[in-house]
């Protein structure tokens, strides 16, 4: 596929029910994890403009930054801190409407206001999760929790 995506206006369903097909195309046949990763976080940063958008992985008893798009982030997040790390501990995927509201928010940016985190898993172990922040309040709902989490499984191994 061409490295060009089709960026359209419309329901955040609409926007995902177009994207996701492209995500895929740029998927198939690359075989390189950091690869895909990256190009999953340009894509969704690209159509949806949010924030900041990455992959943090567990290396050891962390998570460690990944391929992102957006401002420099925290680097390494440990299990239980923040949303990221929550999302890790519990094994679900998190959605956080006021960000100054979750009980031990690692702030990156101030300018984040709401956040959703995905995990990625892998020989059904946490292996990463995608963080995805936005600087609205009450962002993300459960139309982003089902399509990211679909794009997350397409990585699992």
């Amino acid at each position: 596929m061409a490295e060009d995506l089709s960026i359209i206006q419309g329901t955040k369903e609409e926007q995902y029910r177009t994207l996701l097909p492209q995500i895929k195309a740029l998927m198939e046949g690359e075989p390189d994890l950091i690869a895909n990763l990256a190009n999953i976080c340009g894509a969704l940063k690209e159509q949806f403009g949010w924030l900041w958008v990455g992959f943090y992985l567990v290396k050891k008893d962390e998570l460690v930054l990944g391929p992102f798009q957006g401002p420099v982030a925290c680097t390494r997040i440990r299990k239980g801190r923040g949303v990221c790390g929550a999302a890790w501990q519990q094994g679900n995927s998190l959605v956080v409407p006021d960000v100054e509201k979750f009980p031990g928010h690692i702030a990156c940016s101030s300018l984040s206001k709401s956040e959703i985190v995905v995990p990625l898993f892998s020989n059904n172990v946490v292996a990463g999760v995608l963080d995805v922040d936005s600087i609205l309040l009450k962002d993300f709902d459960e139309t982003d929790k089902k399509y990211l989490e679909e794009i997350v499984s397409w990585i699992e191994g």
